[in-house]
């Protein structure tokens, strides 16, 4: 006679379960337990199934890790792309960059254009289908990485995330260039740069030419060893077309009807 579930001793396979980290097991045991004893699979079935649910769990919670990891904003779906409201890139370009070859082959990318084209949106879609084909992406804005390289010398959070950042695959700075940089912040970021060659494919957007970059830099032998590195191994997309920001912007507030007098 088969015993039953409350007779089994659940409560110390959770605990070697929990020893183990088989997070799966600890949180479903009874309900495996029930589920064999119903189905009667063999041994070697159970077992095989048991791991096969266990590695499942592990690999979707490493995807929602490394998606928590990698701050993206909301709505970056690539398969949503409007090209409509955006020239410079084709379908088939798109497609290219979304099979992330070039990833594996240590290439930057930057997207050149006014605000409202599509920059941040490819950039961070990108992101997205490399964290969701396992590589360590992260996405911030060059404001947020001016502070990192600000503090990282006198805060252990932000050194944290400038080690984040050098051992990331895939890179992307949103609105790069947009303010203009002290001289340590600019050295700061040349550096960061230099450490990533060729170890780390980078995204940038920018509306400013590169020619425009020894202004906001105000070093033009610093940006020059910049610009040097980055487009090395690089694509430069210029988009152009309408902001689709601006053509589909909405409001909150109820138009009334006009009072009778």
């Amino acid at each position: 006679m088969t015993a039953s579930v409350p007779n089994l001793n659940t409560e110390e396979l959770r605990m070697y379960a929990k020893m183990l980290r088989l997070s799966n097991l600890r949180a479903n045991c009874s309900d495996i337990i029930h589920r064999a004893q119903i189905d009667k699979p063999t041994y070697l079935e159970l077992i095989t199934t048991i791991l096969k649910d266990e590695l499942n769990t592990r690999q979707k919670n490493d995807l929602l890790r490394r998606m928590r990891q990698a701050k993206l904003p909301k709505n970056c779906d690539l398969d949503h792309f409007d090209f409509n409201h955006s020239a410079g890139i084709t379908k088939s370009q798109l497609h290219q960059m979304r099979e992330l070859v070039w990833l594996d082959q240590m290439y930057n990318v930057i997207f050149m254009g006014p605000s409202g084209t599509g920059k941040t949106f490819m950039t961070a879609g990108l992101i997205r289908d490399a964290v969701m084909k396992g590589y360590r992406a992260l996405f911030m804005t060059m404001e947020s990485l001016v502070n990192i390289l600000r503090m990282k010398d006198v805060s252990s959070s932000a050194m944290n995330a400038y080690n984040s950042i050098l051992k990331c695959n895939l890179l992307g700075i949103d609105d790069i260039m947009l303010m203009p940089m002290k001289k340590e912040e600019a050295v700061a970021f040349f550096n960061m740069v230099n450490n990533l060659h060729e170890k780390t494919s980078i995204i940038i957007t920018t509306n400013k030419a590169p020619t425009e970059w020894v202004e906001i830099l105000q070093d033009e032998v610093l940006a020059a060893a910049l610009l040097d590195r980055l487009l090395y191994r690089c694509d430069v997309v210029k988009l152009t077309g309408t902001s689709y920001r601006m053509e589909n912007r909405s409001g909150f507030l109820t138009m009334e009807k006009e009072e009778r007098l």
